[in-house]
């Protein structure tokens, strides 16, 4: 009965739409605040990949630097007739345990 009185005066009209307006101001907050996080989130991972770019690209300058590309034909993996004695021992071995350990079918 009070309820329907609240009506018929207007007052729970104007309640219901200070409600209204309560919601959609908090709504409005919350989706700013979101929009704010997400910015905020994204500047973060650009900052970090620019960061880890220059990081990069100085250590490659560096690395370049102090280690310069040997020239072609020199490379540190090449005998150039030294040791063949050790190379020789290593290709008999493996050929020995090739030939002891074959799958027979």
């Amino acid at each position: 009965m009070r309820l329907a009185r609240l009506f018929n005066e207007g007052l729970l009209g104007i309640m219901a739409l200070k409600l209204i307006i309560y919601g959609w101001i908090r709504m409005n907050e919350l989706i700013s605040s979101g929009i704010e996080l997400m910015l905020i989130g994204m500047g973060m991972v650009f900052g970090f990949l620019a960061m880890l770019i220059v990081a990069i690209k100085t250590m490659s300058s560096l690395v370049l630097r102090f280690f310069p590309e040997l020239p072609a034909g020199q490379h540190p993996g090449m005998h150039h007739g030294d040791d063949l004695g050790t190379i020789a021992a290593i290709t008999a071995a493996v050929h020995q345990y090739r030939k002891k350990y074959q799958k027979k079918d």
